[in-house]
């Protein structure tokens, strides 16, 4: 299957182990993927979310189009599929109970939160100056920032005050704890970058770690994943509020022309 998966990150939680360690746990809600394209027999694109034709570019919008797209997804990423695995259909929806199991070590990447202008104690953790001998008023500053008059200047990459969040960051080895495969929900160990309801990038590194929770403890009411699950899952059939795609003659069946509109405006337009 793939090696990378979108989800949105929902909060975060605790766990307990069976031997008693207690965990800091991230919630994702996963939902299905969705195959954009695939590029060749080992990789793929795929993406997760909706988002308005107009606000797509003309060339991601002719590859939804040649795929047979009613949406548009909001984030598309390349990923690679699992070596001794068949690739996924164009158009087929991955569920995350396909994907990761329970002890699978994983690398999540996402956007930090966006902190604004911050000063340099915020920023990179400067301790700040003494208030002493008249440096009652100097406690938060950041101190000199050069030499005289070698060099004269002030050497690029100098940790000043700044914007500060926003930025792409990637927590690795953290392992899944709990996949529902009736809610889509995914647990992972330890906080991941990024606000509540950002987009969430999963990649598997195949490699796992044996962690048991103590479901009673933690919480866990659901069905864990299991063989029996995911094939109930995958024999439900999908709701119109899922997040699936249409293949060609089925657009053409019902609404041929459903996203043509929009198309055209935005072409209009340009």
């Amino acid at each position: 299957m793939l090696t990378d998966f979108f989800a949105i990150k929902t909060g975060m939680t605790q766990a307990w182990t069976k031997d008693g360690r207690r965990l800091a746990v991230t919630k994702l809600q996963a939902n299905d993927n969705i195959l954009v394209s695939q590029l060749n027999e080992e990789k793929v694109v795929i993406g997760y979310g909706r988002k308005q034709a107009k606000n797509v570019n003309k060339p991601q919008r002719a590859q939804f189009q040649k795929g047979g797209f009613v949406f548009m997804p909001a984030r598309t990423i390349s990923t690679n599929v699992v070596k001794g695995e068949t690739a996924p259909s164009l158009g087929e929806s991955v569920k995350v109970s396909q994907v990761f199991q329970v002890g699978d070590l994983v690398d999540v990447q996402g956007v930090t939160k966006g902190r604004g202008f911050a000063g340099a104690m915020k920023r990179y953790g400067f301790k700040g100056g003494p208030k002493t001998h008249g440096q009652s008023d100097r406690s938060r500053a950041p101190g000199s920032i050069g030499s005289g008059t070698t060099p004269g200047r002030v050497w690029k990459g100098k940790r000043m005050p700044g914007h500060y969040g926003v930025n792409t960051q990637t927590v690795k080895g953290l392992v899944v704890l709990h996949v529902d495969a009736q809610t889509n929900e995914l647990w992972v160990s330890g906080p991941v970058p990024g606000h509540i309801q950002s987009f969430i990038r999963i990649h598997k590194t195949g490699q796992t770690k044996n962690i048991e929770l103590n479901t009673k403890a933690s919480g866990i009411t659901a069905v864990t994943q299991t063989e029996d699950s995911v094939k109930n899952v995958e024999s439900q059939p999908n709701s119109g509020d899922d997040l699936a795609a249409i293949q060609p003659q089925e657009i053409a069946e019902s609404n041929p022309v459903e996203i043509q509109p929009e198309l055209s405006t935005q072409t209009d337009k340009k």
